[in-house]
């Protein structure tokens, strides 16, 4: 286990598409997380940007970007890019920093202004990257993904359509209730069902969008919130940042093929379970003391294999415990109580930032209608291209 660091604001900028600079969503997000903090600009040491590469020059350099957009003053200032684990791994290196010394509170901020539709490969030849060869070689768009998914689960565990459009009707109702959500309407599961077949057996609504918006923290040393009179913050005890282990058998995006077992066995568990179980054991907890989980949602049915790759449930119970309403307002483990990505859509290097925003509101009690009652520990999950893994403990 590792010393704990204080979250003492968290801010966000509403998701939609805004048609503006993904600055400016990053600018407000950080000036609400300077807020909430009751931290002024001049008392940040240092700044994380969580980078965006559709958004020009400036997203390559997004720390420096954000610094300069709020007013220079001296901060140092670090850029990382890991696709949709950035805001995971801004979130560890400003906690590293602190812990190291080298800063006593940080500014955590990412944004992004996406593209309208589908997310298509960035220009260049690059014969050696896997995203490149799947979107120029096999055509294979985030959503043909998502439909394997789909059709691996209702394969192997028998999950069927009305699982996956349930999942999107629990979502759509939560994230009605939030005023940070895009999507803020209801829907029933025979919209789902109506809605257009995108890559099957998904539908429109199973599949979140792209979308604009920003998401920042304000992370402390325990040292430094005590000294502000904040004596019970909410506390990140634990970032998942792990890799995949050789051999990596099971289809996962972006990659075309997989590693051959012929001469190794593969491990005992799928990537994204190890995701968590670090974090986990990094906070010495397990899944039975969550209250809560924030969960990357791309498709209703990766929503279901979350659940077990959590530990929530066991292998091919997902749709069981979906059933149940385990994982809905009320139940035994609510999952994406801000309306995930279903009711946010993709703004890829703040939406890890976003789920801890979220998961900060829930523990402080400040989630109104949405709120989960006694919420006191919050595990959040998401993975990035290329084997970047991502997870967060929030504990209070």
């Amino acid at each position: 286990m590792t010393a704990d660091v204080a979250v003492l604001g968290a801010g966000m900028h509403p998701w939609g598409k805004w048609g503006r600079s993904f600055v400016e969503y990053g600018v407000r997000a950080a000036r609400a997380a300077l807020t909430d903090a009751e931290v002024d600009w001049p008392q940040i040491g240092s700044i994380v940007g969580a980078d965006t590469v559709r958004g020009g020059y400036p997203g390559y350099v997004a720390g420096a970007t954000f610094a300069k957009a709020l007013g220079w003053q001296g901060a140092k200032v670090t850029s990382v890019y890991a696709a949709c684990a950035s805001g995971a791994q801004a979130i560890d290196t400003a906690r590293a920093q602190i812990l190291a010394g080298m800063a006593d509170v940080v500014l955590v901020v990412g944004a992004d202004a996406a593209p309208k539709g589908f997310f298509r490969p960035a220009g260049g030849d690059r014969r050696d990257d896997p995203d490149w060869l799947r979107f120029r070689v096999l055509g294979a768009t985030n959503p043909a993904y998502f439909g394997l998914y789909a059709r691996r689960r209702m394969a192997v565990h028998g999950d069927t359509l009305e699982d996956f459009a349930q999942v999107k009707v629990k979502n759509a109702a939560v994230g009605a209730l939030n005023p940070n959500a895009r999507y803020r309407k209801r829907v029933t599961a025979e919209e789902v069902a109506a809605s257009a077949v995108v890559c099957d057996p998904l539908r429109l609504l199973d599949i979140c969008a792209t979308s604009d918006g920003g998401a920042a923290l304000v992370l402390s040393s325990m040292e430094f919130a005590r000294r502000r009179g904040v004596v019970d913050p909410v506390r990140i005890r634990a970032v998942s940042t792990v890799t995949p282990r050789y051999p990596h058998t099971v289809l996962d995006l972006p990659d075309i093929a997989t590693d051959s077992a012929a001469g190794v066995e593969p491990p005992g568990e799928p990537f994204r379970a190890s995701i968590a179980r670090a974090a986990y054991e990094e906070a010495g907890i397990g899944p039975e003391d969550l209250s809560l989980a924030e969960v990357y949602d791309l498709s209703t049915a990766l929503e279901l294999q979350w659940y077990e790759d959590l530990g929530l449930c066991g292998g091919g119970e997902a749709a069981k415990l979906l059933r149940e309403g385990a994982t809905s307002p009320g139940g035994r483990i609510p999952v994406n109580m801000s309306g995930g990505l279903a009711s946010f859509g993709e703004a890829v290097p703040a939406q890890a930032i976003a789920q801890v925003c979220e998961v900060t509101r829930q523990l402080r009690g400040e989630a109104g209608d949405r709120q989960v009652a006694g919420a006191r520990v919050a595990l959040t999950a998401n993975q990035g291209l290329f084997g970047h893994g991502s997870a967060v403990v929030a504990v209070r």
